[in-house]
């Protein structure tokens, strides 16, 4: 028999998770707030407890996903008594202090913790795409391998509880940043009356994926040094031309607000110094903030 599972928390993701452990054979039992979400549950065999006192005491393995830490902890604080010997694995967003506190509350319960983080939308739940970060009890997380596997491929990245919501949060990051410069691209073509689909598909994508294989270099750049002379566009030459993608989206009637932070970057690094020196100066001027 696979190993019995609670799910606390109904909304599109906590239904996913509850449905893939379903559909992997895990008796699943569910709680949320307004009873009766996600009807379509039912017809899986997904178990409905009145009470997350009733949802706790059912399974060794509890999972939450919750909207913030707030409501985890709310919810969670009336069946700590019963969460004892058991293990809580926590897949609400949060922040690494957030994550600590909750490794810090569940050893004060008796209760084995890993914090997680979700690299997937609830669709890709299940799915060859999905993985999901996981820091905390190294113990919880080898016992349960194979039932959070499930879900998504299990990446364990320590015993520090905060280091599954660092990373990602981190990688949230690169992917909101992403969108927002793709966002002003769309809207810049869109100005003219261009199609944006055709230019997708023709220019950004292709031109995105090129620009991917800086990345790693950006990042061995950071970690190792940068070659004396590497820099194939420096941050001089980037600065001077930045203000064009600046006037041009204002003549196109685009707000440029989401450039103008990377433009003052540019500026601080030339002015500090750092013109003849390539991007991943950037990332030592965020630090010092």
């Amino acid at each position: 028999m696979k190993t019995p599972v609670t799910v606390l928390g109904l909304g599109a993701m906590g239904t996913a998770l509850a449905r893939a452990f379903l559909a992997a054979g895990h008796p699943t039992t569910v709680w949320n707030r307004t009873a009766g979400r996600s009807p379509e549950l039912d017809d899986l065999g997904v178990i409905r407890a009145r009470s997350v006192v009733d949802a706790v005491v059912a399974s060794p393995l509890v999972v939450v996903c919750l909207l913030d830490d707030t409501s985890v902890r709310s919810t969670l604080q009336p069946a700590a008594s019963e969460l004892s010997r058991r293990t809580l694995v926590n897949l609400t967003n949060g922040t690494p202090e957030q994550a600590r506190r909750g490794l810090d509350w569940a050893a004060q319960h008796g209760v084995q913790y890993l914090d997680g983080g979700i690299m997937a939308v609830p669709v890709m739940i299940g799915g060859p795409a999905a993985f999901i970060l996981y820091s905390g009890s190294a113990e919880a997380f080898e016992q349960h391998r194979d039932d959070l596997a499930v879900l998504g491929r299990p990446t364990y990245v320590g015993a520090d509880a905060g280091l599954a919501a660092l990373q990602d949060l981190a990688l949230l990051s690169a992917m909101y940043g992403m969108f927002g410069g793709v966002a002003h691209a769309l809207a810049m073509v869109s100005s003219e009356k261009l199609s944006p689909t055709a230019f997708t598909d023709d220019l950004l994508v292709p031109w995105l994926t090129a620009m991917l294989g800086s990345v790693t270099r950006l990042a061995k750049d950071l970690e190792y040094g940068a070659e004396s002379g590497a820099a194939g566009s420096n941050l001089a030459m980037q600065a001077a031309a930045f203000g064009n993608f600046i006037d041009a989206s204002e003549a196109q009637g685009v707000d440029p607000m989401v450039l103008r932070p990377i433009h003052s970057l540019l500026d601080r690094a030339v002015a500090e110094g750092h013109g003849d020196e390539d991007l991943a100066v950037l990332v030592r001027l965020l630090a010092k903030n």
